[in-house]
């Protein structure tokens, strides 16, 4: 997530708005993540699925405004309490449920994993997005698109606590 490669830097003590992307994975390969994904990926693909679905709502003058899916928190207030705006939300996935199902699917037929032996982790800023990934309908056939969710300050935990020195870690490419 993009807000996680940059808050993450500053909780080493690196300057405000520094892009730690590349240590962050680093750090996460030695704490035994075997492969690490960009959510950006799951970004791209939910704003072209989702102006494409502004396309389409647009020319049949339906469920307009059109209201992104991309924020837990914001889906469960339009639930409980703006229920009548509910068709104006998108359908598609957020970023971290876009990512999640291609994880799950087309990356895991490519490396010739079940579904159910790939785990998939996503690190997110916010805590909402654990509620999104144990949602029932992000699961198939029972298998959640992501298992588990760390938060920015969870990650940082993990780090230090196994002794990884952010700060003089070499970066790794994603």
């Amino acid at each position: 997530d993009p807000a996680v490669r940059v808050a993450l830097g500053e909780e080493f003590g690196m300057e405000i708005g520094t892009n730690v992307t590349g240590k962050m994975v680093t750090a996460l390969k030695r704490l035994g993540f075997d492969k690490v994904f960009d959510t950006n990926t799951g970004a791209d693909l939910t704003i072209m699925e989702e102006a494409t679905e502004f396309l389409e709502r647009f020319e049949k003058k339906e469920n307009l405004p059109l209201i992104t899916s991309c924020s837990p928190g914001w889906i469960r207030l339009v639930e409980q309490y703006r229920p009548e705006i509910i068709p104006n939300l998108s359908s598609c996935k957020s970023p971290q449920q876009m990512a999640g199902a291609v994880i799950k699917t087309y990356y895991a037929e490519k490396a010739g994993i079940e579904a159910k032996d790939n785990v998939s982790v996503s690190v997110m800023p916010c805590t909402a997005k654990k509620f999104e990934a144990d949602r029932d309908e992000f699961k198939v056939d029972g298998i959640p698109n992501v298992d588990a969710v760390l938060t920015t300050q969870e990650l940082v935990r993990m780090i230090k606590e196994s002794g990884i020195m952010f700060d003089t870690i070499e970066p790794e490419a994603v």
